[in-house]
C-alpha cells in the first residue's frame, strides 16, 4: 500500500517515491521464480522475432497470406497497446491441435511469473522489455502537462506493481510515484482534476497540509477492478491502457465478441482466423456451457454449467450488473458443447503418475508500439482437480473445479490473493508438463495479436478524435449499470461551473440517475 501520513485527523496515502536503480528481483518475482531458468523451447520462441513467426506459421498453414500476417505483426495499436490473452490447447474431432482464445485483458498479470535469464540485475525482464517497447513511447508523446512527473497507479498486485515502477524509473532516470488507487477509496493518493489531468499526492514537509499534490504527465495503470469507474475515457495525462481498451474488449466480454466477430470477417480472405468461444447475451440450447459476468475480474462470477444445480447455484448468486453472457463449454471429447466452429476438447496437461490430466490455460502477453507487437512474458495455470472422462453425477461434484484454471480468489477482507501451487512456469521443470511445443507458443502468439487488434478496431470505432460514440457503444453492450460507472467520473471531473448542481453529489446518488440524466449531464463536460 501507499505510505500513509496521520496529522491529527484520518490518515491520508501518500504516493511512494521510487528511484532509478533500485530493481530489485526479490520484490517483483515469486520465490520459485528467481532460481528458475527458461525452458529452451520457450528461450528459442522468445528470440524467434516476428520475421521467422510467420515464416514457421504460413509453412504449416499454406492457406495464410504470409504479407498479411507481417502487416498484422506491424500492426501499431492506438488504444489497446498491453494485453494478456488466456488460450487453451485444445483439439477437435479430425485431431487438430490448435489454440484458442478465451478470454483477452486489458493490463494484465503474468511478469512475476516469468523467469529472466539475462543477468543478476534482471534488467533483461518482462518489466524492462514492456517500459522500453511500449511505455517509452506513450512517455515520449506525453507532452499536453509540463512538468508533469511519471506514475504507477495500481490497485491489488503491488509485487508487479513496485516492478514495473522500478523499470520505469531506471528507463528514464527519474523518480516514478507509487501510489494505490482503490476501487471506493474516499482518499486516493491519485485524481483527476477538471481539466482532465491527473495528480498525485506526495508528502511536504513544508506545506501546513504536510502534503502536496503534483501534476501527471504519464501513467502506468495497473488497476483492473472496474477502472472505469475512476479514470475518465479522455485526459490530458497520458495513460496506459487507455480505458477505452478496457470497456471495447480488454475488460469487457461482450462486446470484445462482437470485436472478435467483426475482425474475423476481415481476416477470412487472407486464411487467418480468430478462435474463440461461441459468445450470446442469453442462454442457448447448449446442454453445457460457461456463464459470465462480461466485465467479471480474475474468473470472479464465472460459472461452469453442466447441470440443473450448478445452473441454479448461479441464478441464486448476486450479481453487479444486468447482464450475463453464455459461452461454449470445452471440456472432454465426451461433454463438451458444440459451437459454430466444431466441437473443442481440452488438450491437458501430460498425464501424471497417477494418470491423472488437468485442463491448464496459457497466458501470453504482448506489448505493442508504433513497431508492432513482441512477446513479453508468458505463464500457465492449471485447474484443481483432474479432468474426468464423465460429467459427475447431479448434485455430486462442482465441475468448476475442474475445469477454472485462475489463480486468483478472494479473502475473507475482500483481498484477492494468489494460489500459486497450480502455478506452471515456462522452466525446466513444469513447461514439459503442459505437453505443447513451439509450434503451439506460435499459434497463441499469433492468435493473442489477432485479439489485441481486434480489440484495438473496436476501440477505434468507438472513439472518433476526442468524441466518444455513446449510442454505439450502448448499442452493443446495453447494460445501464456499467453505462453509469463509465459516466461517474465525467460527472465528478467535470466542469463545476456547468454543473454547479452535480458538485456536491455522492456516488450513491449518481448511481440512481437514469442513463439519460448522466448521459446528458456528462455531455456538458469538458471530457
Amino acid at each position: 500500500m501507499s505510505a500513509e501520513k496521520q496529522e491529527g485527523g484520518p490518515s491520508k496515502k501518500i504516493a511512494e517515491c521510487v528511484h532509478p536503480g533500485f530493481f530489485e528481483a526479490e520484490r517483483h518475482f515469486y520465490p520459485k521464480v528467481l532460481n528458475a531458468h527458461l525452458h529452451p523451447l520457450m528461450k528459442m520462441f522468445m528470440g524467434l522475432g516476428n520475421d521467422r513467426v510467420a515464416q514457421r506459421y504460413c509453412h504449416l498453414h499454406p492457406q495464410t497470406s504470409h504479407e498479411k500476417l507481417m502487416s498484422l505483426f506491424n500492426y501499431s495499436p492506438k488504444y489497446f497497446s498491453w494485453a494478456g490473452s488466456d488460450l487453451f490447447s485444445v483439439t477437435n474431432e479430425a485431431s487438430q491441435r490448435q489454440m484458442i482464445v478465451i478470454e483477452t485483458n486489458s493490463c494484465p498479470s503474468g511478469q512475476k511469473f516469468f523467469p529472466c535469464d539475462d543477468n543478476e540485475e534482471h534488467s533483461g525482464s518482462g518489466y524492462h522489455k514492456l517500459t522500453k517497447y511500449t511505455v517509452r513511447p506513450l512517455v515520449e508523446s506525453a507532452t499536453e502537462v509540463e512538468g508533469g512527473v511519471l506514475a504507477v497507479v495500481y490497485d491489488e498486485d503491488r509485487m508487479e506493481a513496485t516492478g514495473y515502477a522500478a523499470a520505469i524509473a531506471s528507463e528514464f532516470k527519474e523518480i516514478v510515484y507509487l501510489a494505490t488507487y482503490h476501487d471506493g477509496d474516499p482518499s486516493p493518493p491519485f485524481k483527476f482534476d477538471n481539466d482532465g489531468v491527473a495528480h498525485v499526492r506526495v508528502a511536504n514537509s513544508l506545506s501546513p497540509e504536510g502534503e502536496k499534490w503534483l501534476k501527471v504527465r504519464a501513467a502506468f495503470r495497473y488497476v483492473t477492478q472496474r477502472p472505469w469507474n475512476r479514470f475518465p475515457l479522455i485526459s490530458k495525462t497520458k495513460v496506459l491502457n487507455s480505458i477505452v481498451s478496457c470497456i471495447s474488449g480488454g475488460r469487457n466480454k461482450l462486446v470484445a465478441a462482437k470485436a472478435y466477430e467483426n475482425f474475423n470477417q476481415e481476416l477470412a480472405p487472407f486464411g487467418l482466423k480468430l478462435r474463440v468461444s461461441d459468445t450470446q447475451q442469453r442462454d442457448s440450447l447448449m446442454k453445457n456451457a460457461v456463464i459470465k459476468a462480461p466485465y467479471s475480474n480474475a474468473s470472479y462470477g464465472v460459472s461452469s454449467r453442466t447441470s440443473v444445480d450448478e445452473l441454479k447455484r448461479f441464478i441464486e448468486t448476486k450479481h453487479s450488473y444486468d447482464k450475463l453472457i453464455v459461452q461454449s463449454l470445452t471440456g472432454k471429447s465426451q461433454w463438451s458443447s458444440h459451437s459454430r466452429s466444431g466441437t473443442y476438447y481440452h488438450a491437458g496437461t501430460i498425464p501424471n503418475k497417477k494418470k491423472e490430466s488437468f485442463v491448464a490455460d496459457l497466458r501470453m502477453m504482448v506489448g505493442g508500439s508504433d513497431k508492432g507487437f513482441v512477446p513479453i512474458a508468458v505463464y500457465a495455470r492449471r485447474a484443481k482437480s483432474p479432468l474426468l472422462d464423465e460429467l459427475p453425477p447431479e448434485g455430486s461434484a462442482d465441475s468448476w473445479s475442474m475445469l477454472g484454471t485462475n489463480l486468483s480468489y478472494k479473502k475473507r477482507d475482500g483481498r484477492w490473493g494468489t494460489d500459486t501451487n497450480r502455478l506452471l512456469l515456462m522452466d525446466n521443470k513444469d513447461f514439459n508438463k503442459l505437453g505443447i511445443g513451439l509450434d503451439d507458443l506460435i499459434d497463441a502468439y499469433v492468435q493473442t495479436v489477432l485479439s489485441c487488434i481486434a480489440i484495438d478496431q473496436m476501440c477505434c470505432l468507438l472513439m472518433k478524435g476526442d468524441e466518444f460514440n455513446w449510442e454505439l457503444f450502448f448499442s452493443l453492450n446495453p447494460d445501464e449499470v456499467l453505462m453509469k460507472e463509465i459516466l461517474t467520473p465525467l460527472i465528478q471531473y467535470c466542469d463545476p461551473s456547468t454543473l454547479e448542481d452535480m458538485k456536491t453529489m455522492t456516488d450513491e446518488s449518481i448511481a440512481k440517475l437514469s442513463f439519460g440524466e448522466l448521459k446528458m449531464n456528462a455531455m456538458k463536460s469538458r471530457l
